[in-house]
């Protein structure tokens, strides 16, 4: 006999979450990796198709994980204590802001397929979408990177 409370660990509260559990919630779509514009007279924010440049695009993982605030004072850490400052900043589909707004993780979540690929194939990562910034042009303009279908 299973006890659901242990194989849907998701469904705690974040702050009740392990370390290890906070960072399995993760699907790893890379959306939140990547650069917004935000319009300045309506606040809107559009996600762009530049991906931070510690952004491996193919693995769509940091290659810096575990110093990427140091190396990169713009990367949004996202922790328990903090998301409430971020979730402007999260797309609508993120684990973290769904949980965080009491929602269930959609079906294609790692957790709940099982299938770490399903994210790719159903669209919602990032993976053969986007650039790095270091391969942007000096010149681009970023308005025309804007991706109207990441959320």
């Amino acid at each position: 006999m299973s006890d659901k409370r242990v194989e849907r660990w998701w469904q705690l509260p974040l702050d009740k979450l392990s370390p290890v559990q906070w960072e399995q919630l993760c699907d790893g779509c890379g959306k939140c990796c990547l650069h917004k514009l935000q319009d300045e007279d309506t606040e809107e924010l559009y996600f762009t198709a530049v991906a931070c440049r510690f952004l491996d695009t193919e693995a769509v993982r940091c290659t810096c994980y575990q110093d990427r605030a140091v190396k990169n004072q713009d990367c949004l850490v996202i922790k328990p204590d903090n998301i409430e400052s971020m979730l402007d900043w999260l797309p609508q589909t993120c684990a973290y802001r769904l949980r965080y707004e009491g929602q269930s993780l959609p079906a294609w979540h790692p957790l709940i397929s099982g299938d770490a690929l399903q994210i790719v194939r159903c669209g919602h990562s990032v993976k053969h979408r986007v650039i790095s910034e270091e391969r942007l042009e000096p010149d681009a303009d970023w308005e025309e990177l804007i991706l109207l279908d990441i959320l």
